[in-house]
């Protein structure tokens, strides 16, 4: 037996993720952290993540620091339009994202899905080499067709603000309109929804391009449940085949209402040419777009500033970026309670008057036998933060036990402290490994995780 999911489902499960990310009411909370101050190996050679228990604990013991999701969206793969490129028109047969995409973002924020890809007399598609824009005096809700001969419709355009939080160089962000407009942008994209057409016929595929028409062009006749739909066929060079079948019209002529539909073509020819009606989504193309353009993958970000008051490390480096699900504070009053605050650190930690006197990123070890190791986070006063991982093997530090960095030797005053959030508590659902990112207090970063369903 053979089975697979549809798009539907992915989309669904996806939206189900982002709504339960974005209500701020419900009693669930997500975290992206970061941790791993120490090196991979011997060369510090990048290690990809498994899933698997262990690889999770050893996030959990690399942990460093926590923050609450700022921003969550449906995001899909970014396609720049650049001159000389050919694009693929939406076809109902597509598999993912063709190779040469159906839709594009322009470099004024505006996307845009093709729905004719120009041909030639022989009916090869040729390059895009306008760049796609409503022209002057057209509605946003209508296809156009430019000079090159591609027709595209205008789905939606970024704000800034959705821009500076999802727009990045492998991805941009998509979202469906499903109350009122909140601002000029997401009034176009409401207009493009509710004047979107259910049943038009996109295009037309050739599956055969038959033989012997000679110099009479065959007649296209779409029959189906639909109405208005027209199109016309051109023969090739030699007069015999159909080479390319086009809408009438980029609006007008795609019809309306379709659920089904045949191509006929007119004329008694050897071997007749036979195609197929490209039909658009039930509801219309840009009445929603994420089903338009496939959208399965959910984008959620942090921007930690500097030491985000004092729960974030600077002056070292992290290698592990991890999301969390209902991580727990260590609360001994309400145990299980769940963590809600902005931001923490999750290290475990330990004080000494000489804190100062040790280097941040090296290994401290005790005098006891075999010695306890751990690696330094940050210290923070009199506060030595540190993490311990299957590198350094675990224990727990002693009350006045002496610990040295290779360099300098301290008494520690009291030991195993504990940061206000547990690590090992709440869901991971996304683990990524990456190369050394060094912060200082004047950077920030743009921690972007993505999960495609």
């Amino acid at each position: 037996m053979t089975a697979i999911v549809t798009d539907n489902l992915r989309k669904n499960l996806s939206d189900l993720f982002l709504a339960e990310v974005n209500n701020a009411s419900d009693a669930n909370q997500f975290y992206i952290g970061i941790g791993k101050s120490d090196v991979w190996n011997s060369t510090d050679t990048l290690v990809d993540p498994v899933r698997r228990d262990q690889e999770e604990r050893d996030h959990r013991n690399n942990l460093q620091s926590v923050k609450k999701v700022e921003a969550a969206s449906f995001v899909i793969p970014r396609e720049n339009w650049s001159s000389g490129r050919e694009y693929s028109a939406w076809s109902d047969a597509s598999v993912g994202i063709p190779t040469n995409s159906y839709y594009v973002l322009t470099d004024v924020n505006e996307v845009f899905i093709c729905l004719k890809a120009a041909k030639n007399s022989l009916g090869v598609v040729q390059k895009s080499l306008n760049k796609p824009a409503v022209p002057a005096g057209r509605s946003l809700t209508q296809p156009f067709q430019l000079a090159d001969g591609y027709v595209w419709k205008f789905l939606y355009a970024l704000s800034a603000g959705k821009a500076n939080s999802f727009l990045s160089a492998n991805f941009m962000p998509i979202q469906n309109i499903p109350g009122a407009a909140a601002n000029a942008f997401e009034t176009d994209q409401k207009s493009v929804q509710d004047s979107a057409i259910g049943g038009q016929i996109i295009g037309i595929e050739i599956e055969s391009n038959g033989e012997g028409y000679g110099s009479t062009v065959p007649t296209v006749t779409i029959r189906g449940n639909g109405t208005a739909a027209a199109a016309t066929a051109t023969l090739g060079s030699s007069g015999s085949q159909v080479v390319k079948v086009e809408m009438n019209n980029e609006s007008a002529g795609l019809g309306s209402g379709y659920d089904y539909a045949e191509v006929i073509f007119s004329g008694s020819p050897t071997k007749p040419a036979k195609a197929r009606a490209v039909i658009a989504p039930r509801d219309g193309i840009g009445f929603d777009v994420r089903n338009d353009l496939k959208a399965a993958s959910v984008m959620l970000n942090i921007k930690p500033d500097g030491t985000v008051s004092d729960t974030f490390i600077v002056n070292n480096s992290f290698r592990q970026i991890s999301l969390f699900k209902n991580i727990q504070e260590r609360d001994s009053a309400a145990p299980g309670k769940i963590f809600e605050a902005t931001s923490s650190r999750t290290l475990r930690f330990m004080k000494s008057a000489d804190a100062a006197n040790l280097t941040i990123g090296r290994e401290i070890t005790d005098t006891s036998s075999p010695p306890i190791k751990a690696y330094i986070d940050d210290i923070k006063d009199s506060d030595i933060f540190y993490h311990q991982n299957d590198s350094s093997g675990f224990g727990v530090f002693a009350n006045g036990a002496t610990i040295s960095d290779g360099i300098q030797t301290i008494n520690v005053d009291s030991a195993n402290k504990l940061s206000l959030v547990n690590p090992y508590s709440g869901d991971i659902i996304y683990m990524e490994n990456r190369t050394r990112i060094l912060r200082d207090a004047a950077q920030q970063e743009d921690i972007k995780v993505i999960l495609t369903v």
